[in-house]
């Protein structure tokens, strides 16, 4: 079973590789912006984030391998979950499933939606940072284009079949692009993106729509690894033993051989 387990990880995390370096390619890429890591290990923002996942990417993703009752971990009862968070199951000891048809998913958007489980952790890139600085990129950088059947385009995703799951709160935007001479070969143009266009207000002001951003992204990171934050912490306490350890040790051996000539 365990086996099984690890190798839909892997296929999951593979298929995450896949696109993004899709979107690399697609348009050259665009330098990510840093997420706010101080998110980490902020609580009101971790719960804030999954109640965020819940709310707009359970519809279509799942994340088949965390259950709901792991979110005590984040300070959260099983009141708490089953009153706020838990739609798509009846019970918080079962898996972040959605209910959509694989099927029916793949006509309505022409891929299947990826399970979300590891998502930050399969879209690291050595040469433009973390997943989760990818994906606090990509959740801010959708835009309005009607060549496209979802009338949604995204500069971290050039032609993603993903719409914009969250506009109502970012507001609608449209991308702004001019025809430069490539400074590489002069006898080409490129096309470069030269900023955004608010044609619709969202619910948040930009300044929130980021930090809702962060919050999101930050559970994302936090599902792909729970224990991380207990795994450091108990890294530091076995160093600071080590430490501790050593200067005795060191004292013991000075002591055992001082009357050794």
């Amino acid at each position: 079973m365990m086996k099984k387990i690890i190798a839909k990880l892997l296929i999951a995390a593979s298929a995450g590789l896949s696109l993004a370096g899709g979107a690399h390619a697609a348009g050259g890429g665009i330098e990510w912006d840093k997420f706010p890591k101080e998110k980490m290990t902020d609580m009101a923002a971790l719960q804030h984030g999954a109640k965020l996942f819940v709310n707009y990417c359970l519809n279509c993703h799942s994340a088949a391998f965390m259950r709901y009752n792991r979110l005590r971990d984040l300070g959260l009862t099983e009141a708490q979950i089953k009153s706020n968070l838990l739609f798509a199951s009846d019970k918080v000891g079962e898996t972040m499933k959605v209910s959509m048809d694989a099927k029916q998913a793949k006509d309505w958007f022409g891929a299947t939606p990826p399970d979300l489980t590891v998502i930050a952790r399969s879209r690291a890139s050595a040469s433009q940072g973390s997943g989760a600085d990818y994906l606090y990129t990509y959740m801010r950088t959708f835009y309005r284009d009607d060549s496209k059947a979802t009338g949604w385009n995204n500069l971290a995703f050039p032609s993603v079949a993903m719409p914009h799951a969250m506009w109502e709160l970012q507001g609608q935007r449209t991308a702004k692009f001019v025809d430069e001479v490539d400074p590489h070969d002069k006898s080409k143009t490129v096309h470069v993106f030269k900023g955004f266009e608010q044609i619709s207000p969202g619910a948040l002001t930009p300044a929130q729509y980021d930090d809702a951003v962060a919050d999101l992204v930050a559970y994302l990171q936090w599902m792909g690894e729970p224990a991380q934050g207990q795994r450091f912490r108990l890294g530091v306490l076995v160093l600071l033993f080590l430490s501790v350890f050593t200067l005795f040790a060191w004292r013991l051996n000075a002591s055992y051989w001082k009357d050794v000539k």
